[in-house]
């Protein structure tokens, strides 16, 4: 299998992270995609995945499966004997389910677009409006002190336990960093949070 990937995003990095959890690392081959160059944006890159994003998963029958949680869900099912990253019975199932589309929605997809509204790292290719990156940015921010209040007296987001969406809210916490958008000094529960996850092996990874 490979991976195709750029290192520093947040998505593959939540791919690398829950491969990781499972031990299963060493399972892919990562091809670093260079997308500053727009090395995702040539024929090749777009007949794996027409939507041209990182990261995309290429089974050794040529099949590519793009979309973050889709390439960790083939993962969950395909080595079922690895830790359960998406629940075990059925309540957990649908609360990590939950979880993750509240992140996505309300952390990840705001932070991406704080990042490519508000540097112009993408001016080439799309028309920033920094307004609206500023606009993302502040939601993110809301977010965040909805999950410090929410991590009061929970170590881990859902299950009471590790689980992918973890693995998402610390890949995109960490990634905000790059806007400028840090885990504010009040906010202990969601601090401490993040060093218990900061401090398993898949977060160095």
């Amino acid at each position: 299998m490979k991976i195709y990937e750029t290192s520093t995003a947040p998505n593959p990095r939540r791919v690398r992270m829950f491969m990781a959890e499972k031990g299963l690392l060493e399972k892919a081959e990562f091809v670093q995609v260079d997308i500053v160059k727009g090395e995702n944006l040539t024929p090749e890159f777009a007949a794996r995945n027409p939507m041209k994003k990182v990261p995309v998963l290429e089974l050794e029958d040529g099949t590519c499966i793009s979309e973050t949680l889709a390439i960790c869900r083939y993962f969950e099912e395909a080595y079922p004997d690895t830790p359960r990253l998406f629940g075990e019975t059925a309540l957990e199932k649908a609360q990590v389910e939950q979880w993750l589309r509240w992140l996505e929605f309300y952390l990840l997809q705001p932070t991406t677009m704080c990042f490519q509204h508000g540097t112009g790292y993408f001016n080439d290719r799309m028309n920033p409006i920094k307004e609206w990156g500023d606009e993302c940015g502040n939601q993110v921010q809301d977010f965040m002190v909805f999950l410090n209040d929410h991590l009061a007296d929970k170590e881990y987001l859902c299950c009471n336990r590790f689980t992918a969406a973890d693995i998402t809210a610390f890949a995109t916490i960490a990634f905000a960093r790059v806007v400028k958008i840090r885990i504010a000094p009040e906010q202990e529960h969601l601090q401490a949070w993040y060093d218990r996850i900061k401090a398993r092996p898949s977060a160095s990874v």
